[in-house]
């Protein structure tokens, strides 16, 4: 994956939303097994593993198909009828759309979750703001709650112990749950407010005629490498609705 991880993040994902946008206004199997099957071929080409991508999509790997089921078993029922059971109805309709769901999803999951894989919080950052030209003050403090994430799970597992230690660990499950809730709120908002404080002391939200002046510690660049994503990106959704359109099994959401 060292040509896709060289990219912009910027460029990864937007060739993720090229990619995936006509999967969200189509519904149908051709289409959607043709976008599958060349992304897959890409990313295996750009030196994607099995292993990285069970270790990466393995959550969407096991809920597609379970998708897929729900509409097997539950779809709008026609065509030829196989089984039916109660509310259950197997027909060649609801095969068909619980196989379009599935790769629907793979299809749409999979470049998603790879292209992101690895991404770093900051230099999205650096690129939302630089070449997306969205504002400084929403993308650095979109950053900034981002990397208190963290520090937020770390909290949560510290007190735990903390409190396991003192013996209040084994207290009813709900009244613990609402007590832990309660203390790692009030470390947030105290380490939120220390941390506006010490944004607002660096320059972030100030107004004047200099607020489209900021500098920028590292500088946020597209290449060859960025098109080519990019062009990819659009050649292989193209030929997912192409190849659809040609076999007649072009399927529209709002058809």
């Amino acid at each position: 994956m060292r040509l896709v991880g060289r990219a912009n993040p910027v460029t990864r994902l937007a060739a993720a939303v090229v990619v995936t946008t006509p999967l969200l206004l189509t519904l149908d199997w051709a289409s959607s097994t043709v976008i599958l099957v060349t992304e897959l071929a890409l990313l295996f080409a750009a030196g994607l593993t099995v292993g990285a991508l069970w270790r990466s999509a393995w959550p969407l790997l096991i809920a597609a198909p379970l998708a897929g089921v729900g509409m097997l078993l539950y779809g709008t029922p026609s065509g030829r009828e196989y089984a039916s059971f109660w509310l259950v109805h197997i027909t060649a309709g609801s095969i068909g759309l619980a196989l379009a769901i599935s790769l629907r999803a793979l299809a749409i999951g999979i470049p998603s979750i790879v292209l992101f894989r690895g991404v770093d919080a900051t230099e999205l950052a650096d690129g939302l703001a630089q070449r997306v030209h969205l504002p400084a003050d929403f993308v650095l403090g979109t950053l900034a709650a981002q990397r208190l994430v963290g520090l937020l799970i770390a909290d949560w597992r510290q007190m735990t112990l903390a409190r396991r230690a003192r013996g209040l660990g084994d207290v009813w499950a709900v009244k613990r749950f609402l007590g832990m809730s309660f203390a790692v709120l009030v470390l947030a908002i105290r380490r939120g407010t220390k941390l506006a404080t010490a944004m607002e002391a660096r320059g972030f939200g100030a107004h004047g005629t200099d607020r489209g002046s900021r500098t920028w510690a590292r500088a946020s660049t597209f290449g060859a490498r960025d098109a080519w994503l990019i062009a990819t990106a659009a050649a292989v959704a193209a030929t997912g609705l192409g190849i659809g359109l040609a076999i007649g099994t072009l399927h529209w959401v709002w058809s």
